[in-house]
């Protein structure tokens, strides 16, 4: 396709060419994933749940169930009550789910199925649980979908029993991977404080293989504990995009303080995460975190000849990038293109605001972009390196870029669902990464009497 673009810059107004993003359907489905013994439930037609599942699989490279509401042309007219309500009754006989989460998909939000409505005609078992939240294919991104289940979790599921709070703190970790929210927990866990994570998808999505199929692994935020997260001193909301509509809703109906913050990815953001923790629960750093962050101080200092004043184009969910770029200026780096797929004036703001307060003029900063936006840009001058998810790699490829695969989603390399980006021990991966990435590049590039042992 990128043979066929013509030279020269190219207008287009109308429509995404080549999107930095996907539909909210898949951002539900996951954050439902998150939920211990829950299937998650489309409400639409059979294709739209086959492509959020095949296309969660291909990235965790793990089973992703789900069920459907299987529209036909009938429902397509006449509205998918019945199938709704059929498909409830025929999941708990078969499936026996603890809990079902259903999304809407563009389908069912057009002719206007009022879900919750059709929920309480539902037949749902003694202690059983069904959830929905509204998931219009047309509108926002698949962030917008994580942050619309995570609130409907808080919605119908936390409850404050009292006034007083337990000395525990909620996490709401964001459009994550399974291996960054078990190190979100170990971080945690490391300062002796009692954790309310959700949703939660280690143990669901990088399950071990054994000899037993189990349907619902064991992983997953519970319904009693997202219903105790009602009685939370605190929760930390990470990314503003994901998960602050859950947190600032459990404040509202439960009285939980919230406390927003990037996502811990580089050093500054994992800083603040871990202060924020000990500032309110007033407990001390263990050696073991401390070591963590002098070992990401040494590796800055001992390899910062590598990447310093290099150029980069970051570009993926806006969590994502908000918190790469702001670890890329850490690093030395100059962010040149930062680009998000999502819409949302105050990504541009934050972003603008971080190269502003670093002296980093000439940058191109846009939400609600496409990667021909972006191709546009690197062909008119080009960066040293992209970092985003893996539909960067055709641009990589025809503008010969270095590519570091980060964030969602990476369906052409395996293992990084189950290593994490985010706290010191995912600073130093990135850094490895960046690092690596370069000085391949510096390596293929050298003379015969330039390539060097040492670097």
């Amino acid at each position: 396709m990128l043979e066929c673009v013509p030279e020269g810059k190219i207008e287009h107004t109308v429509g995404k060419i080549n999107p930095a993003k996907t539909c909210q359907p898949i951002g539900a489905m996951y954050a439902a994933l998150g939920i211990h013994g829950c299937l998650p439930h489309s409400h639409g037609s059979q294709g739209c749940c086959a492509y959020h599942r095949m296309h969660l699989t291909r990235h965790f490279r793990d089973q992703v169930l789900a069920s459907s509401s299987s529209f036909t042309e009938g429902a397509s007219v006449f509205g998918g009550a019945s199938n709704l309500k059929t498909s409830v009754k025929n999941i708990f006989k078969i499936y026996n789910p603890d809990i079902i989460a259903v999304h809407t998909t563009c389908l069912s939000e057009t002719i206007g199925d009022d879900v919750p409505n059709i929920i309480k005609q539902c037949e749902i078992p003694e202690g059983k649980i069904v959830i929905h939240t509204n998931t219009p294919s047309y509108v926002g991104s698949h962030i917008t979908g994580f942050s619309n289940m995570c609130k409907s979790m808080v919605a119908y599921l936390a409850v404050a029993e009292g006034e007083t709070k337990k000395e525990q703190v909620n996490v709401i970790p964001g459009f994550v991977n399974p291996g960054d929210m078990r190190e979100i927990r170990r971080i945690v866990t490391a300062l002796g404080i009692k954790l309310v994570m959700f949703p939660d998808t280690s143990g669901v999505l990088d399950a071990p293989l054994t000899s037993k199929y189990q349907m619902y692994p064991d992983g997953g935020a519970t319904v009693a504990e997202i219903r105790d997260s009602g009685n939370s001193e605190v929760t930390l909301a990470l990314g503003a995009f994901a998960s602050n509509a859950a947190a600032d809703l459990l404040q509202e109906k439960c009285g939980v303080t919230g406390i927003p913050l990037k996502l811990p990815i580089g050093l500054k953001a994992t800083d603040d995460f871990v202060m924020a923790l000990k500032d309110w629960f007033g407990v001390e750093i263990p050696k073991e975190i401390a070591i963590e962050r002098g070992q990401v101080i040494d590796t800055l200092i001992d390899t910062h000849f590598h990447y310093q004043g290099k150029t980069v184009a970051i570009f993926g969910d806006p969590d994502h990038v908000i918190a790469m770029t702001e670890f890329a200026i850490t690093m030395g780096m100059v962010p040149k293109y930062v680009l998000t797929g999502t819409p949302g004036k105050e990504f541009e703001a934050t972003v603008q605001k971080m190269l502003d307060e670093a002296g980093i003029t000439g940058s191109k900063v846009k939400a609600e972009g496409d990667l021909f936006e972006l191709h546009e840009w690197i062909r008119e001058e080009k960066v040293d390196l992209m970092i985003g998810t893996t539909y960067g790699k055709y641009i990589a490829r025809k503008e010969d870029i270095p590519l570091v695969r980060f964030g969602f989603p990476i369906l052409d390399r395996a293992v990084h669902p189950l290593m994490p980006v985010v706290g010191y021990r995912g600073c130093l991966r990135l850094i490895e990464q960046i690092s690596d990435a370069l000085l391949e590049r510096r390596d293929r590039d050298a003379l015969d009497e330039d390539f060097e042992l040492v670097l």
